[in-house]
């Protein structure tokens, strides 16, 4: 999660939303990393976590990462927790939760909906308050 933060504050200091994500392997080797880029790249996908997982894929070369892990500073939105299904991610680590967009038990519980296919192991509240720090600091300054 560290890592993620550090990442956090790069995408801040590009004028991006302060959200960093890394995928780990089942081993704990870091195979892919992200950060917002949405401002930087005008990308309304550049999400840390889809970032973070297309190159974790290509790491691996494939779609399926089984036996990884995401960890995000902040609870995914409803795309960002459809890629983690999509991608078979086996654990989902987070943040603080997001009221105003979380897709992961805050406004909606996408990786735990029954009607799909997988359903990752989830852990919330890591380094939350330091999350929420960047947040509230980036959103201070742009306000």
């Amino acid at each position: 999660m560290r890592q993620a933060l550090d990442l956090a504050a790069a995408a801040a200091a590009d004028g991006d939303v302060p959200v960093g994500a890394v995928v780990v392997d089942a081993a704990g080797t870091v195979i892919g990393t992200g950060r917002n880029t949405r401002e930087r790249d005008a990308d309304p996908t550049g999400h840390a976590e889809v970032v973070a997982l297309r190159e974790a894929a290509t790491a691996l070369g494939s779609w399926r990462l089984e036996g990884c892990t995401l960890v995000v500073t902040l609870e995914p939105c409803t795309m960002c927790a459809g890629a983690v299904v999509a991608s078979r991610v086996s654990r989902l680590v987070f943040g603080p939760f997001d009221d105003k967009a979380g897709a992961v038990g805050s406004l909606w519980d996408v990786v735990r909906d029954r009607r799909l296919n997988h359903r990752p192991e989830v852990v919330s509240g890591v380094l939350a308050e330091e999350s929420s720090a960047l947040l509230r600091e980036f959103f201070a300054s742009h306000r």
